[in-house]
């Protein structure tokens, strides 16, 4: 991390929940009930989840990019103890989209519950518990440079930006869901009306190979789209024209939380998924001249103070 510099007057102070506030649900991939429930924690804790049914000297797990173990139909942490935790990208979307810095996320079993395959129930549960800000500044990611990581026609990009936007072209060998795209820019959208109501997919073809890989048992039309040949198989239809992509943005965002902070950055992602995603942290963070520790501002805001603060920076750093 770099050297703590004197906070600049538009930077905005780390939060956590105000109340704590339980849910419980089913599983994706294990079809396990689970228990969970969110925690106010202490300002520079992070994201943190904790799994209540093992032992406590080995139950914490940071919500961090260096933890992913697996990427296959979700991204997986695992903490130095082998402790791990399943399906933790639509949790940290609505954890990002709600500006939340520091929470301790209890959970009994190994997998985050699925809920209705989107963000939205979390940040329910999050505007329900209520926001608190803390005294301390948020820390932002600054990209400072193109970082590109490719695999076979799967492309993902970080691009310095003054604020996080992001772009995400899909393209299925699936008449329902073919070609889209998707573009989300944090400063003029929201998470919540935007990108938190769109749900993960799958195709009714591969679900018998997954559930004979472990995978998708607890899946079911509550908790995703299901696409059968040139149908969606759900009663209500989409949600969006281009849920899709939407939910593919999702993914990101909760993908990309993972940094340890927010990025400052923008995020081009082709056919790109949870692998990806992570692949392009670890390239980004592998590089240190690509990128530096800075505060969270507010993009944009430009007063008459925060200009005296600049110039003062440029004198003291002369």
């Amino acid at each position: 991390m770099g050297a703590t510099t004197a906070a600049r007057p538009d930077a905005k102070l780390q939060q956590t929940l105000r109340n704590r506030i339980s849910c419980t649900g089913v599983g994706l991939h294990n079809g396990a009930n689970v228990a969970m429930t969110l925690k106010p924690a202490d300002a520079g804790t992070g994201i943190v989840f904790r799994r209540t049914d093992i032992d406590r000297d080995i139950a914490d797990v940071p919500a961090l990019w260096q933890n992913v173990s697996g990427t296959m139909l979700g991204t997986t942490l695992v903490n130095d103890h082998g402790t791990s935790v399943a399906t933790v990208e639509h949790l940290m979307a609505a954890l990002a989209g709600c500006g939340i810095d520091n929470v301790l996320v209890e959970l009994d079993a190994s997998e985050v519950p699925i809920m209705d395959g989107s963000s939205a129930p979390f940040v329910f549960l999050i505007e329900c518990a209520g926001t608190l800000v803390q005294d301390e500044v948020r820390r932002a990611i600054r990209v400072l440079k193109p970082v590109t990581v490719t695999d076979a026609g799967r492309t993902v990009t970080l691009r310095p930006a003054e604020r996080f936007t992001l772009s995400v072209d899909i393209d299925f060998d699936s008449p329902v869901v073919a070609h889209q795209s998707c573009e989300f820019d944090d400063a003029s959208m929201t998470f919540k009306d935007e990108l938190c109501r769109a749900r993960t997919f799958g195709f009714l073809h591969e679900v018998s190979a997954l559930q004979d890989m472990g995978l998708a048992r607890g899946g079911s039309l509550d908790n995703a789209v299901v696409v059968d040949g040139d149908k969606v198989m759900n009663e209500d239809g989409l949600r969006f024209d281009d849920e899709f992509a939407r939910h593919k943005a999702l993914d990101a965002v909760g993908d990309l939380y993972l940094a340890g902070g927010r990025l400052l950055a923008r995020y081009e992602g082709e056919k790109a998924g949870h692998e990806m995603n992570n692949r392009a942290l670890r390239a980004l963070f592998a590089d240190a001249s690509a990128w530096e520790w800075c505060d969270d501002v507010d993009a944009g805001l430009v007063t008459s103070v925060q200009e005296e603060w600049v110039e003062e920076r440029a004198v003291a750093m002369a």
